[in-house]
């Protein structure tokens, strides 16, 4: 299912135009963008979590140069599925 599909799903099932569906759905992931950027973690009980995790600095062969680099820390966001949603499989 792509994006077009999910937001006529969406639609369809709570009854909105595919506007409104679509300016929902891009709420959605904004509110989440701009939490975690704010260094909070969203919860979404019976869904799971969004949070951002550190990752340290490492070192990685880059194989076109055969040289070692090294990969400055970054932080990356993480999705961890909840206990509810993972029981539905």
């Amino acid at each position: 299912m792509n994006k077009t599909e999910f937001i006529a799903e969406m639609a369809n099932k709570a009854e909105l135009s595919k506007k409104q569906a679509e300016a929902a759905y891009d709420a959605m992931l904004a509110t989440v963008v701009e939490a975690l950027k704010a260094g909070e973690k969203v919860q979404l009980v019976g869904f799971g979590s969004f949070e951002l995790k550190e990752k340290p600095a490492r070192e990685v062969f880059n194989p076109l140069t055969k040289k070692k680099q090294t990969l400055a820390a970054c932080k990356v966001p993480a999705f961890k599925i909840g206990k509810a949603f993972k029981a539905q499989f």
